[in-house]
C-alpha cells in the first residue's frame, strides 16, 4: 500500500495551516508479497548473496588478485576500455551508440583514469559486501546499477543485463531484500528519508512525565 502526498496551506482570517492530503493507493497482491512481504524475503537472500559474490569477487580481482596492477596500480586496465569504447563508437555498426557518453569518457574519465579505476575496484567490493550482509541493501543495489549502465554504454555486455535485472529487482525489494541481513535493524533505527514524524522526540517523555 502507497500513499501519494500533496503538501499545501490552508489560510483563514485567524491563522494559515499546513495540511498534507494523501490518497491511499491499493498495491497489487502479487507485488505486496515479491516487494513487501516477509516470506519473500528467502527469494532476495539468494539472489543478495549471489549478486553480492560476484560483486566481491569482481572487486577482489581488481584490489589484490589478477588485475590488482591493470586496476588498482596503474589504471591501465581503465584506460584501455575507455579508449576501446571511443574506437567503438565510430563506424555504421558502433557498440557505442551517445555521443553524450563518449564526451563523458573522454573528457570526464579519461584525464583521469587512475582515480576512476580505484574508485570502480572499491566501489565494486563495497557493493558486493554490503549485499551479502544485507546493510543498505537498495542503496548498494542502486549503485550497483549505475555501474552496470556505464559498462553498457561503453560497449561491454557479458553478464550485466542480468546483473541489471536482479539490480532492479532489489532496489523495488527494499522493504524486505534485506529483512534476513541488517536492514532488519537498520530500517528500523534509522528510518527512511521520506519518513514524516508525527510527534517530536520530547513528547513522549512528556506523556511519560505526566502519567507518572
Amino acid at each position: 500500500m502507497a500513499k501519494v502526498g500533496i503538501i499545501g496551506h490552508r489560510e483563514t482570517e485567524s491563522k494559515s495551516t499546513k495540511y498534507i492530503d494523501t490518497t491511499t493507493i491499493e498495491e497489487p497482491r502479487v507485488a505486496r508479497y515479491v516487494f513487501a512481504g516477509k516470506a519473500a524475503s528467502w527469494i532476495w537472500l539468494i539472489v543478495r548473496l549471489w549478486l553480492g559474490y560476484e560483486w566481491i569477487n569482481a572487486g577482489v580481482s581488481k584490489l589484490w588478485g589478477a588485475e590488482s596492477a591493470a586496476f588498482w596500480r596503474t589504471g591501465l586496465g581503465v584506460k584501455g576500455f575507455v579508449l576501446g569504447a571511443i574506437a567503438e563508437s565510430k563506424g555504421p555498426y558502433a557498440q557505442v551508440s551517445y555521443g553524450w557518453w563518449v564526451a563523458i569518457l573522454r573528457h570526464g574519465v579519461l584525464p583521469h583514469y587512475l582515480l576512476v579505476a580505484r574508485i570502480d575496484a572499491v566501489a565494486e567490493f563495497a557493493i558486493g559486501i554490503l549485499l551479502v550482509l544485507g546493510a543498505f541493501t537498495a542503496i548498494a543495489a542502486f549503485f550497483g546499477l549505475a555501474l552496470n549502465f556505464s559498462y553498457v554504454f561503453s560497449g561491454a555486455i557479458s553478464t550485466n543485463p542480468v546483473f541489471i535485472i536482479l539490480g532492479i529487482g532489489l532496489v523495488l525489494a527494499w522493504r524486505n531484500a534485506g529483512w534476513l541481513g541488517l536492514d532488519r535493524y537498520l530500517l528500523g533505527r534509522l528510518g527512511t528519508p521520506w519518513q514524516h514524524r508525527t510527534t517530536s522526540p520530547s513528547e513522549p517523555r512528556a506523556q511519560e512525565s505526566t502519567n507518572r
